[in-house]
């Protein structure tokens, strides 16, 4: 069992829009957070699926992935 961290920001028009960092280019989305949870689910396991089928590396996470929001002055 593999684990990612997924980032699930609030849609403009509603919903959540999510990213896994570790797996460039995926991107999914939810109309609900629930939703998006198993929207990121299906595409983390889809991407897997086509990176093993292309013979490519299966990306792992370091345990030590650390998620914090900064602040910061704008200029």
């Amino acid at each position: 069992m593999l684990s990612y961290t997924a980032v699930f920001e609030p849609a403009p028009e509603g919903g959540y829009v999510v990213h896994v960092p570790a797996l460039p280019g995926l991107v999914t989305e939810g109309d609900t957070l629930e939703e998006a949870r198993k929207m990121a689910v299906d595409a983390i396991e889809g991407y897997l699926s086509v990176l093993k089928a292309d013979g490519e590396e299966i990306p792992v996470e370091p345990d030590e992935t650390v998620v914090s929001k900064v602040k910061a002055t704008a200029p």
